[in-house]
């Protein structure tokens, strides 16, 4: 088993805390950083920011400069080795004259996967694997995901009452959670690469389902899983574009309108008349997306929830009853027996403003 030292798992924090700032930028691109030492000393740190501009190595060798001969790196991505939008970073290790570099995790695209790692060390380099590797996992679950699986990482958010309600019967929902739970779900929605709600909840409510944060770079897909093409040529979520419509059949001129108010549509017709949700997903991971937010109605999460779709439950709790004629999380077959129930893994709970958001990954069951 590799050893790490004190002072290698103080440059990797770093790295991992640089690498954060791409946590709403890099799409497609996984969220890097690097930090290069030398003698004890910081000479140079980076981060990979936006798809298309260097990556994090790049950065924090021209920090170095000269001063990288002989020094280390910390990264927590295996260095590329293939020629992409920018050059090979283990090209420009190797040209700097790194002795060693501490990696966190292998990198999971079929293009790398290890073969940046055999480079340097072919070059001589030492590599060491493995500091801090669940750390910078949780970092990137959408990009390993869709290169390991061909699907993004789904996330669905649900605003309840503490007895389970996410709406009154009549449908009335907002506000359930506080200003502070609505806030920390915009920060949710900017690290994610799309954001797909279902038609109910477009009829029900007209979001606009965008993001709503200062001195954002990019605004997610909206996608809305619409069977019939019901939905509204005048829907907020229509609105500037970037929206998708998947959809089982509809009307030739409804697609026409559709497409006219500028958004795209996709046909991915699955049993009994509705969209096929797996292929769907695999279809947002064909266009570059890492991780999807569910925002819909039970309807529609527990149809995700059903198929072994979504990874991760992100619940904020309010504190409020609403009663048991109101509607409920996920619309599930009814079940016989207890050990029908979905058991989930508890990864984190905390007050945010006078809610509770649990974090949660339902343990999946064979298909």
């Amino acid at each position: 088993m590799t050893s790490f030292t004190v002072a290698d798992h103080t440059y990797m924090t770093l790295a991992l805390r640089l690498a954060e700032q791409g946590l709403y930028s890099t799409q497609p691109n996984p969220r890097v950083g690097c930090v290069i030492v030398k003698n004890n000393q910081i000479i140079g740190q980076g981060a990979h920011l936006k798809a298309g501009e260097p990556h994090a190595e790049v950065f924090a060798l021209r920090e170095a400069g000269a001063s990288a001969k002989e020094a280390d790196a910390y990264v927590t991505l295996e260095p590329c080795n293939h020629q992409g939008r920018t050059p090979p970073c283990v090209d420009a290790l190797i040209i700097a004259g790194i002795k060693r570099v501490v990696v966190a995790m292998q990198d999971p695209n079929p293009l790398v996967a290890g073969k940046g790692i055999q480079r340097l060390q072919a070059h001589g380099i030492e590599v060491k694997l493995g500091l801090m590797e669940a750390e910078a996992n949780a970092l990137n679950p959408g990009f390993i995901s869709r290169m390991t699986r061909g699907l993004p990482y789904v996330r669905s958010k649900v605003a309840a009452s503490l007895d389970g309600s996410t709406a009154l019967n009549n449908g009335q929902s907002q506000w359930i959670t506080s200003d502070a739970a609505r806030q920390d779900v915009q920060h949710w929605r900017a690290q994610s690469c799309a954001i797909l709600t279902g038609i109910g909840s477009v009829l029900a409510d007209n979001p606009s389902m965008n993001v709503r944060l200062p001195d954002l770079l990019r605004q997610p897909l909206r996608v809305v899983v619409d069977s019939k093409l019901q939905i509204p040529l005048d829907a907020k979520i229509l609105q500037g574009g970037n929206t998708l419509i998947a959809y089982a059949n509809g009307l030739q001129h409804r697609s026409n309108g559709l497409q006219a108010a500028g958004a795209s549509l996709l046909q991915v017709a699955g049993d009994e008349g509705k969209v096929c949700l797996k292929s769907l997903l695999s279809h947002l991971a064909s266009l570059g997306i890492n991780e999807v937010m569910v925002e819909a109605g039970g309807r529609l999460n527990g149809a995700l929830l059903a198929q072994n779709l979504i990874d991760e439950l992100l619940i904020y709790y309010a504190p409020k009853l609403m009663g048991s004629q109101s509607k409920g999380m996920f619309a599930l077959p009814t079940l016989i027996d207890m050990r029908q129930a979905i058991d989930l893994q508890l990864l984190d709970i905390r007050q945010i403003g006078k809610d509770i958001r649990l974090r949660a990954k339902p343990i999946q069951t064979a298909d």
